[in-house]
């Protein structure tokens, strides 16, 4: 993922709403990617994504370069998302609700791939994203994620080892598809 130009970002951060607007059009659709990945909801993801951008305007002026922008910007997307599945979980956990689960299904991706995705574990799944859909290192996906490279390796490792398993076999132990 190319970085902008240091000087785009110092005049987004000193208020410059054009250099804002080309940082924001730069990462909308990789930040809502990442954000659709996780969440598996494409109305929250889009909710998400202007939350991000939102606290990127306003915290721009806290990025001291000492990341990369993306990376940066990443994060807090990613603490974002955080934020809201456990939000999401704390609901579904009330004890007063009752009756079908009232929040709308996830979107229908339509492949199987999506499928096998979304049943990961969240580590497991932000980190598959971060690597393998979004392009960042293991170095870059750690400082997103705020955990050693060595943390992200494994997590793509058991990632990785976790969709075989899924599309080698379903519950009646035939085969699902092939990776």
């Amino acid at each position: 993922m190319e970085e902008p130009d240091p000087v785009m970002i110092r005049a987004a951060a000193a208020g410059d709403l054009d250099a804002f607007e080309r940082l924001v059009r730069r990462y909308q659709e990789p930040v809502w990617r990442f954000l659709r990945g996780l969440v598996s909801d494409r109305a929250l993801a889009e909710d998400l994504a202007q939350e991000t951008f939102l606290r990127a305007f306003d915290r721009l002026d806290s990025f001291g370069f000492r990341s990369r922008f993306s990376t940066w910007l990443f994060q807090i997307a990613r603490n974002l998302a955080v934020d809201s599945l456990r939000r999401r979980e704390r609901r579904r956990a009330l004890p007063w609700r009752v009756g079908p689960n009232t929040e709308p299904p996830g979107p229908d991706l339509g492949t199987e791939l999506a499928s096998a995705v979304s049943s990961l574990s969240p580590k497991l799944r932000e980190a598959l994203l971060l690597v393998e859909v979004m392009g960042f290192s293991c170095i870059e996906a750690g400082a997103i994620l705020g955990i050693p490279d060595g943390t992200v390796k494994s997590r793509l490792f058991h990632a990785r080892r976790q969709l075989v398993e899924w599309f080698e076999a379903d519950d009646d132990g035939q085969v699902h598809g092939e990776v």
